[in-house]
């Protein structure tokens, strides 16, 4: 009953986006009175928080499995890309716009950093070759966001900066702001983690 529940619930948000994801159209989709699925989720919250938390549970175990397997920087940057076009409606869920008045529990956020944790592994396998830089220093005593993570400040630094630099191209890529551009978002990816690993 969960797994339909959620079944229906993407097919909503596919439609008209998470604001628009209400408990009582699932209901009424599958032949059920409104407090009848109030059985299974308290409300529409606790429903985004299994979505939520089954994508990023899906995307961490992806990252994890192929970092463990010997990906590299760049072939993370490629499973999670394949990973977010397999499912654009899940991608958009966690790395989209925020759900108006939806705050996401603790777990939510350890989970999110485990896919972090892979990166920092990876950047941190990298040779530390290139010259400190102002915001290296800034993250000197900027690091709460990382759990006491140990990475060096540059690693921290290039972490952040393939994480942003990737996202930023898939969330374009997804929501159709290349389709009439004509260029190869493959190209595109290649060049930036070309230079993100040369700097």
């Amino acid at each position: 009953m969960h797994a339909e529940i959620k079944r229906h619930a993407w097919e909503q948000i596919a439609a008209a986006g998470v604001p628009a994801l209400s408990l009582n159209a699932i209901a009424k989709q599958m032949g059920m009175s409104g407090p009848a699925l109030y059985r299974y989720f308290a409300g529409r919250d606790e429903l985004i928080t299994e979505l939520i938390r089954d994508a990023y549970r899906s995307l961490a175990d992806t990252v994890r499995a192929a970092f463990d397997s010997g990906a590299d920087l760049a072939g993370l940057a490629h499973v999670i890309r394949e990973w977010a076009r397999s499912d654009p409606q899940r991608y958009f869920l966690i790395y989209g716009t925020p759900v108006p008045g939806y705050h996401a529990p603790d777990d939510i956020t350890a989970i999110s950093f485990e896919v972090m944790t892979v990166l920092l592994e990876a950047c941190g396998a990298l040779p530390e070759d290139k010259p400190a830089t102002p915001f290296d220093a800034h993250l000197e005593s900027h690091r709460e966001w990382v759990n006491d993570h140990p990475a060096a400040a540059t690693t921290l630094h290039r972490a952040l900066s393939f994480w942003t630099r990737l996202h930023g191209v898939l969330s374009l890529e997804l929501a159709g702001h290349f389709s009439g551009m004509r260029f190869d978002p493959n190209l595109l990816i290649a060049d930036e983690l070309n230079d993100l690993l040369t700097q």
